[in-house]
């Protein structure tokens, strides 16, 4: 579990209730103010106009329901280790210059990256630098552009949350306004009216937001991390000492990882 975004969503909603609650001028919390910003029809406009509008852009409701659930890669840790992934390429550059690149193949088979794993069998195989080159980078451009599609869904629906919630500020402001023979009702109407906002205003900037720059960041880690594996087996296919792709690969690490790889055992290399 990502612990932190697990404090950041928790603690978000924790502040948000304590600051409705808190009342000033008696230093107290007074928690039956939170009944205020609960309104069902208020709800089912923002949510559930924003969410079915979403529907409509998608292609298909599988394609819509693969989407939402996308939210739990945000409650869970990338499987992302460039220093393990480092260590594993260089451990495949001695086996290479011990006893050839064929030996590899033997290795492939106990590794469960397909990514790595597709590119080991590619060298094997005696694929041309370039063409090899060529199809790991199609399938990265690929594997980023559905990531994009997926934080693009989060992104559109960080601006339905905001749209639909004056959407339905406006349905109460003019129900409001059918009715003015009672000016007592005024206040509690537009009240009822601004919820809309509020609860657009939350879904986009509590979850949709959040989730969109969490998910960027899972993406930014998975696709170094792919590059890292194309540049040590094109490497490796050259020929280059394990040592020299060590320390052509510890550039893609930043200056902790770099010293905490430099500090570990495995960070020793065969020359």
């Amino acid at each position: 579990m990502n612990i932190a975004s697990i404090i950041g969503l928790i603690s978000g909603i924790i502040i948000m209730i304590f600051g409705i609650a808190f009342q000033q001028d008696s230093m107290s919390f007074d928690f039956t103010m939170v009944m205020n910003f609960i309104d069902i029809p208020s709800v089912l406009i923002t949510f559930g106009g924003s969410f079915t509008t979403l529907i409509t852009m998608e292609p298909n409701m599988k394609s819509y329901l693969g989407k939402l659930a996308s939210f739990r890669l945000v409650l869970h840790t990338p499987a992302v280790n460039e220093i393990e992934t480092i260590r594993s390429i260089i451990g495949l550059s001695n086996v290479a210059r011990k006893e050839g690149l064929l030996a590899l193949e033997e290795t492939a088979n106990g590794i469960e990256d397909e990514f790595l794993k597709k590119g080991i069998l590619l060298i094997v195989d005696g694929t041309d630098p370039e063409l090899v080159r060529s199809i790991m980078e199609t399938e990265l451009n690929c594997i980023e552009g559905r990531h994009k599609e997926v934080i693009g869904f989060w992104d559109k629906l960080s601006a339905m949350g905001p749209a639909w919630g004056m959407i339905g500020t406006l349905i109460g402001l003019i129900n409001m306004l059918k009715d003015l023979n009672d000016p007592s009702t005024i206040g509690p109407n537009m009240a009822v009216a601004l919820v809309t906002t509020f609860y657009g205003s939350l879904l986009a900037n509590w979850v949709c937001i959040p989730v969109v720059n969490k998910l960027k960041i899972n993406n930014s880690s998975e696709i170094q991390m792919k590059e890292v594996i194309v540049e040590g087996l094109l490497s490796i296919q050259a020929g280059e000492n394990p040592r020299v792709i060590e320390e052509k690969l510890k550039s893609f690490l930043n200056p902790a990882n770099r010293i905490e790889f430099d500090a570990a055992e495995g960070g020793e290399v065969d020359g």
